[in-house]
């Protein structure tokens, strides 16, 4: 098992675990990667940023985005979501991604955050 961590960290966990062919990323969110810190944005704005930094930490561990297999995704607002799944059409196309989609359980300082499942090929 192998544990990826980019620039510091404010909390205890990994970016990522990699084990064997498999990395398992924890959730992403509209963050400096190398601070910490929340950066706050429209809803368009921090999945832009999360996705950037979902891709950094994948390809870090070793992966290609286009070997995720399974996201999950935490939404805000419920009223977010379509836009949200017009967004996602813009990083995933067919065949997606095995999808979870939790709304309603992020705090206040958040809109969204992403984390996956990825195979190294």
């Amino acid at each position: 098992m192998e544990a990826i961590i980019l620039g510091d960290l404010k909390l205890p966990f990994s970016h990522a675990v990699r084990v064997g062919e498999m990395v398992f990323v924890s959730g992403q969110a509209s963050v400096d990667l190398d601070t910490g810190n929340i950066v706050g944005g429209t809803l368009a704005e921090e999945i832009e940023r999360s996705m950037k930094n979902l891709r950094t930490v994948v390809e870090k561990a070793g992966a290609r985005w286009e070997n995720i297999v399974k996201v999950g995704c935490f939404v805000r607002r419920d009223e977010d979501l379509p836009e949200f799944n017009r967004l996602y059409r813009e990083y995933f196309s067919e065949p997606f991604p095995a999808r979870t989609t939790v709304t309603n359980c992020l705090p206040p300082s958040l809109l969204f955050e992403i984390d996956c499942v990825a195979l190294i090929d």
